[in-house]
């Protein structure tokens, strides 16, 4: 049996994303329709060797479909999915529209599937960097509650969108230009003050990210909240939380924007109620649905490996040295793919799997 499946927001990196998943992983699709703004509408798209059109979002875009994977931001889904619910689909969305609303499940099926079955027709795909953080932890819950989480991420700009990805390459060809055409005079790497330069101040403008993001690192994603944390780093805090069914764990992030085109990675320091020993960890990890481990400590797994990987990769667990309740882990994952387009399907998939569709 197939199912009808639209896409709002297809022509995004994310919406990209998710039909290339559900071509990769043969989901069983009847129809699909791919939908967007109207200065989207138009454009041509392929799936399984069929070109598709993409069309203006309407009121009846979601008539007979089964499975409305969203993807085009929190003002879009919170106008849409109400719309797409009232016609009789699922609504799985990517944005952060509804991950609070205790009346929507925010998913990770690897963590917390059972969650699905109390859906009212709306489910929450959570943040990117708690999906990949969730997965790694859960398997280590399990064997001792966790108690305390410090996490520091590195994120890609793809994140932040297709535009986001253009900045990232319009302002390093600009400086690396620059380099190049003093090159011969360089003694020692002497810097080189190009943002003084003609057209500097156009082209390193910031847009999609705050600061500068060639040749720099920005601790600043999304707007900034309540006791001088941003938005993204709230979001791990709290889904977290919602998604761990746990309260009264710990969680304090740190989210930084790096000049990487895909592929998020996060240092994670945890505290657990009761003390493990390394291989403990490593064989639950070793055993855990969606994981990839790199037990020994020259392999770690970087962006670069993870770009196009479905699973999470973790390396460098280490005890703390003086506290042996607590253990250190480096975490890599597509935020495109498990970050965000995979889960959302593989919600679909969980919803077929437990009779739920």
């Amino acid at each position: 049996m197939g199912y009808k499946v639209a896409i709002l927001g297809a022509t995004g990196a994310v919406g990209r994303e998710m039909l290339k998943y559900l071509e990769e992983v043969n989901f069983p699709v009847d129809d699909i329709k791919l939908l967007a703004s109207k200065r989207s509408a138009g454009k041509i798209m392929e799936f399984k060797g069929e070109k598709i059109k993409v069309e203006e979002v309407k009121e009846d875009s979601f008539k007979n479909v089964d499975i409305a994977l969203f993807s085009a931001g929190a003002s879009r889904s919170k106008e849409w999915a109400p719309i797409a619910v009232k016609s009789g689909a699922i609504v799985i969305d990517n944005s952060s529209a509804f991950r609070m609303d205790k009346d929507v499940p925010l998913v990770v099926p690897e963590v917390n599937e059972e969650d699905l079955k109390w859906h009212k027709g709306i489910i929450a795909n959570p943040n990117c960097s708690t999906i990949q953080m969730v997965v790694a932890l859960k398997p280590i819950y399990d064997l001792s509650r966790i108690k305390k989480v410090i996490v520091s991420t590195y994120q890609a700009v793809s994140g932040a969108g297709l535009n986001a990805i253009k900045e990232l390459v319009d302002q390093t060809e600009f400086v690396i230009d620059i380099y190049k055409a003093y090159k011969d005079k360089l003694e020692d790497f002497k810097y080189i003050p190009y943002k003084n330069l003609p057209y500097a101040k156009e082209v390193l403008k910031p847009k999609k990210i705050p600061r500068q993001i060639a040749f720099n690192c920005v601790p600043h994603i999304d707007i900034f909240m309540d006791q001088n944390y941003t938005k993204e780093e709230w979001k791990m805090v709290k889904e977290t939380k919602k998604i761990m069914h746990d309260e009264e764990i710990s969680v304090c992030a740190t989210c930084v924007r790096v000049p990487v085109f895909i592929g998020h990675s996060e240092s994670i320091y945890i505290e657990t109620e009761k003390a493990l020993s390394l291989e403990e960890i490593y064989k639950a990890l070793e055993n855990a649905p969606g994981v990839k481990l790199y037990k020994d400590p020259t392999t770690y797994p970087t962006p670069v490996d993870v770009e196009g990987e479905n699973k999470v990769l973790i390396g460098r667990i280490r005890k703390d040295l003086d506290n042996d309740k607590a253990y250190t882990m480096w975490v890599v994952g597509d935020n495109l793919r498990k970050g965000a387009a995979q889960n959302a399907v593989q919600i679909a998939e969980s919803l077929i799997k437990l009779g739920l569709i």
